[in-house]
């Protein structure tokens, strides 16, 4: 029976010792843990807000389908990054909580994380390249570009990647770090950008006056005035080249059409010059026989093969 009691008060006692430890670790660590665990929740919501205030911004009020695909990307990535940040600090500060020793796992992420950036390096440059690509919206799907030595249409963007399709129909896939410059044709707006050459025997104020016609003509023209922003910019001679004056003019016109105007500009500028007597001249040599000192010029010197 004595024993029976014994067995009792010393169950009491460590029942008291579990719990009074127990209630001494949740005044102390546990409410740590606590705290850390509400700290990190209220941080993601703070972050899912803003991410969600980001989206907003980068997606505009006109619900523009690529804008908001670009918005996407950037707020999921961003979203990622910032939640497995904090998932990582929390459970860092937990685990030394609990009395776990953190420094071993931190020389062990640290020494795993080296190897993969070294195994990774292209693939990180190029997630970061089309971060920054999506982020200033450089390029955006529909564009003509130039870019990593190929141009064409981008038809679809992201982060390790850019696809272009070219004139030819041939789809170039093109890694994010190997682009260093990008040509972008159809940024706000494009140029119809053309170099008429006549002969040198035309007066070049006449055709000037025909250009600025065929231009002002074109700007009325049902079909493709709404692509013409813009009156015709005579620049003028540019070059006096071995065969022809070349004068140089544009039209401002909206985003990648400037290739359909130029085409119909030139076709009826043909149409004008060849009603005008206009010539365009196409490259030819014109001999010389030269002068003697008093002024005369002598018999240009030719002969017949007489095999011929």
């Amino acid at each position: 029976m004595d024993d029976l009691v014994n067995l009792t008060a010393r169950s009491r006692d460590a029942m008291a010792t579990v719990v009074e430890g127990a209630l001494t670790w949740l005044a102390t660590s546990g409410l740590q843990i606590v705290l850390i665990l509400i700290g990190a929740w209220v941080a993601m919501l703070v972050s899912r807000k803003l991410l969600n205030r980001v989206h907003k911004t980068i997606a505009g009020k006109h619900g523009d389908i690529e804008r908001v695909k670009r918005a996407d990307t950037l707020t999921g990535i961003l979203g990622t990054v910032l939640w497995m940040l904090l998932f990582l600090a929390a459970g860092m500060m937990v685990l030394k909580e609990i009395g776990v020793d953190i420094a071993p796992i931190l020389a062990v992420a640290g020494l795993g994380g080296l190897a993969i950036g070294f195994g990774a390096q292209n693939l990180v440059r190029d997630v970061i390249t089309g971060f920054f690509l999506l982020a200033e919206d450089q390029i955006r799907v529909g564009d003509i570009i130039e870019a990593g030595g190929k141009s064409g249409e981008v038809m679809s963007l992201g982060l390790r990647t850019v696809r272009m399709r070219a004139l030819d129909g041939t789809l170039h896939i093109i890694p994010n770090g190997n682009i260093t410059t990008v040509s972008n044709m159809t940024k706000d707006y494009g140029y119809a950008l053309a170099n008429v050459g006549v002969a040198y025997r035309e007066d070049t104020d006449q055709v000037f006056k025909v250009i600025e016609e065929v231009g002002a003509d074109l700007r009325s023209d049902a079909e493709y005035g709404p692509s013409i922003t813009d009156d015709m910019e005579l620049h003028g001679i540019t070059t006096f080249g071995d065969s022809a004056v070349v004068i140089r003019c544009r039209m401002k016109t909206q985003p990648g059409d400037q290739w359909h105007v130029l085409r119909e500009f030139n076709r009826r500028l043909k149409k004008r010059f060849d009603a005008l007597d206009i010539e365009i001249p196409f490259p030819h040599m014109t001999l010389y026989a030269g002068q003697t000192k008093q002024g005369d010029t002598p018999a240009l010197p030719l002969s017949l093969d007489k095999a011929a």
